[in-house]
């Protein structure tokens, strides 16, 4: 199966995860202003995908995960870092967007060509290795058989 292609791949695993529990992405809205006022930013769910690893898969769509984070309710808290503030402000704008309190969220994700990688392109994690479909797992990693990946990502559900 090391030769198939992304397409066939991914409906295979999309087959074996019917029933599993789906994460919601969420996207950033701009804020608009309420009588002059300007509204808090919000994250609002657009839809759900299976979390496989560094893939993101619905129906139809396949997408490379960004960030992942739980939505939580703003609160005054002490940073030591810029990033985890700017984290804690992703999260509340989740919340105040319609997640529930703790709930996943999926944020900067990308979609992922599919056609295109069929076609022996790169698009996302995907790309075509001497004819074999690879997913790079790690932004320092290297790539290996999507066929594979996807088989050991399975397995730990």
């Amino acid at each position: 199966m090391t030769d198939a292609t992304a397409s066939a791949l991914l409906a295979a695993a999309r087959e074996r995860l019917r029933g599993a529990p789906r994460e919601r992405l969420g996207e950033a809205v701009a804020p608009r202003r309420v009588f002059g006022l300007g509204r808090a930013a919000r994250v609002v769910p657009v839809r759900e995908a299976w979390h496989v690893g560094v893939l993101l898969l619905d129906e139809d769509a396949a997408f490379a995960t960004g960030e992942i984070l739980r939505a939580r309710t703003e609160a005054i808290r002490g940073f030591t870092a810029e990033s985890q503030r700017a984290r804690a402000e992703v999260a509340a704008a989740a919340r105040r967007g319609g997640f529930a309190e703790g709930e996943v969220v999926h944020v900067g994700w990308q979609s992922i060509d599919i056609p295109l990688v069929d076609r022996g392109g790169a698009s996302g994690p995907l790309s075509v290795v001497g004819g074999v479909v690879h997913v790079r797992w790690s932004t320092a990693g290297g790539t290996r058989p999507l066929a594979d990946y996807l088989a050991e990502q399975l397995s730990l559900r």
